[in-house]
């Protein structure tokens, strides 16, 4: 009876495993735009390239412009991929082009950073 129970259990706790290492999505799609767990508006920047696996925003830029970052664990799924920057830390892209906040967002639904320095968009 043991042995049966242990069978029935296994393929349950593997699901229930892989299903947890899939993690929550890296943004939504909120009022036709993508917006982080906190429902904060994201950006793209003109500068980098998409597809690239890389981010042209780094340093001062950075810090004005916050990257969406990935965890150590995080893995690309869908159309979300992870770019390593410069500083070897992991940040989400979305259909290939990296993700950003800006600061000035401080509420779900704002977007002040839209066309910032018209280099600055929001992802929809």
């Amino acid at each position: 009876m043991k042995k049966l129970l242990l069978a029935a259990l296994l393929p349950v706790s593997l699901l229930a495993a892989c299903a947890s290492m899939r993690g929550a999505e890296p943004a939504t799609m909120k009022d036709g735009m993508l917006v982080n767990a906190k429902g904060l508006t994201l950006y793209s920047f003109d500068r980098d390239v998409r597809g690239s696996g890389k981010s042209n925003c780094n340093g001062d830029c950075a810090v004005k412009w916050p990257p969406h970052m990935a965890t150590a664990s995080d893995q690309p799924r869908g159309d979300y991929t992870i770019v390593v920057r410069n500083d070897g830390s992991r940040q989400w892209a979305y259909k290939g082009w990296p993700l950003y906040t800006w600061p000035e967002d401080q509420e779900p639904g704002d977007k002040y950073g839209d066309n910032y320095n018209k280099v600055w968009h929001i992802v929809r």
